[in-house]
């Protein structure tokens, strides 16, 4: 890691960032050394947290000289800066139906990637996957859509088969996996009886005291449950006390997952009904053009017969004269 030195006592963050210090860890090394570090949040972007360090070297309690490090700080990646990575990446033009679908998930997942916390994990990745393919269903040309999804994934430093790989491996764990098997998971401290694997991934997610819940977490987790016990999602009574358990298991916040998964539903309806409105134009586009193509064939075969007929006298009174 890079490092610049300043030498003096004062107390004052560089003049090249813009944040505040708090906290003070002391290694003491001696009667002539000691060594500070204090911890640097940037305030134009809280989810990045630096660490300054402050050397003091001193005798007989005098201080005889002061060494402040910095370690440069990249520049956070922007929004601006993932989008044109995407279309860099896929050039083709985006239907306008779904243009805002594919950049609001990629800015969601943009947000999630320059975020501190932010660990990667596979109802995660099942969440990214359940939302592109449910959103983009009916997109045309279907082909697109592959260099869509690489592309998104790709802008935020990702990789689309790793998201792939990882979701389909989770659904089959939910398929052989039972509503029982379910809440024992996020009920009990040990492993239920042939749920290890299950249970481990939860563990991990409820003993992350910095885990970072997000949206498409949450519908990684609502796919997940779906694919294990099906009518949990049809019951609205069952689906509530099961997110009940769940967030309790996971030490989520209830009432936002809730939320989430409320509007996630909701726009899901919505956006069926603009692919219904959608294909109710295609069809009467495609009739109409139908409709036009047989009657300029009519009209073709019409004056075909027309001009036939017209011919036929002529031979006949050409016949007459030379006999």
């Amino acid at each position: 890691m890079s490092l610049f030195f300043c030498r003096g006592l004062g107390k004052r963050s560089p003049k090249s960032f813009n944040g505040f210090l708090e906290g003070i860890n002391l290694l003491t090394k001696g009667d002539f050394f000691c060594e500070f570090q204090l911890k640097y949040l940037a305030l134009d972007n809280p989810s990045q947290t630096h660490y300054l360090g402050k050397r003091l070297w001193k005798r007989q309690n005098r201080i005889l000289k002061c060494q402040l490090w910095v370690p440069f700080v990249s520049q956070v990646r922007t929004v601006s800066d993932t989008k044109r990575d995407f279309y860099t990446h896929h050039t083709r033009p985006i239907n306008s139906i779904f243009r805002r679908v594919v950049e609001e998930l990629l800015v969601e997942m943009h947000l999630l990637s320059v975020n501190a916390d932010f660990r990667y994990d596979p109802f995660y990745a099942l969440g990214v996957v359940t939302s592109f393919e449910r959103f983009m269903q009916g997109y045309r040309p279907e082909a697109d859509k592959v260099s869509i999804f690489q592309s998104m994934c790709q802008a935020i430093g990702g990789d689309a088969n790793r998201y792939k790989e990882d979701a389909m491996a989770l659904v089959e764990l939910a398929k052989r996996c039972s509503g029982t098997q379910l809440i024992e998971c996020f009920r009990q401290d040990v492993p239920p009886e042939g749920a290890q694997e299950l249970w481990e991934k939860i563990e991990a997610i409820a003993r992350n005291d910095h885990f970072k819940y997000s949206r498409l977490f949450a519908i990684g987790i609502y796919t997940f449950l779906g694919e294990s016990e099906p009518q949990l999602l049809e019951d609205t009574e069952k689906r509530d006390e099961m997110l009940t358990t769940v967030t309790a298991g996971l030490n989520l916040p209830e009432e936002k997952m809730k939320k989430d998964l409320d509007l996630y539903r909701s726009n899901l309806e919505k956006m069926n009904q603009v692919l219904e409105v959608l294909e109710d134009a295609l069809a009467v586009e495609r009739q109409r053009r139908e409709k036009a193509e047989a009657e300029a064939k009519a009209k073709a075969a019409e004056a075909t017969a027309t001009t036939e007929t017209s011919d036929e006298p002529k031979e006949t009174s050409e016949s007459g004269s030379d006999a």
